[in-house]
């Protein structure tokens, strides 16, 4: 298979599970799909978020060489949401490194407060700011307490998504 054919040819779940299935767990099949993602195509980023974040959910370990350029494209401006949602979506499955954070969590924190972030990209970056702060109190109740200021007026994933978190472990 050619990824970047198959990437161009069409954007469909049928697509993105071949493509997922096609890298399974080969490094350099995964850096061919990043390469695209990361690229300056604008549509094949966009449309290679998908297969990727799907393969990182599933192959966390082939995310690691690439995490910080991961989290890079979270502050973009220059690229199309997708690429975003994806990069926040990927991060909820990957072990963040030390090094990394207070970046990622700072990030995360500054999506959720930002109600003109998409919903989506919003959810995710709860989930991956919850997984890093769920060993400081200190951190957690600050993420909980943005969440709850703005579930009272949020969309129904993002209700979901804050519903698991509020809860009490």
């Amino acid at each position: 298979m050619n990824i970047r054919d198959a990437v161009t040819a069409e954007h469909s779940i049928t697509t993105t599970n071949a493509i997922v299935e096609y890298i399974g767990t080969d490094a350099a099949r995964f850096q061919e799909l990043v390469d695209l993602f990361l690229g300056d195509d604008r549509r094949l980023a966009q449309r290679a978020g998908w297969p990727l974040s799907y393969v990182v959910q599933l192959h966390t370990e082939l995310a690691a060489p690439h995490l910080e350029r991961f989290v890079d494209q979270l502050e973009r401006k220059d690229v199309h949401d997708a690429v975003i949602r994806n990069a926040a979506r990927l991060l909820q499955y990957v072990e963040i490194p030390p090094e990394l954070e207070g970046r990622v969590l700072d990030i995360c924190f500054r999506m959720v407060e930002d109600q003109s972030v998409p919903v989506a990209t919003r959810v995710y970056c709860m989930t991956t700011a919850a997984r890093i702060a769920e060993d400081e109190p200190e951190l957690l109740r600050e993420l909980r307490l943005m969440v709850a200021k703005h579930a009272e007026n949020a969309k129904p994933a993002f209700l979901n998504r804050a519903k698991h978190l509020l809860a009490e472990k």
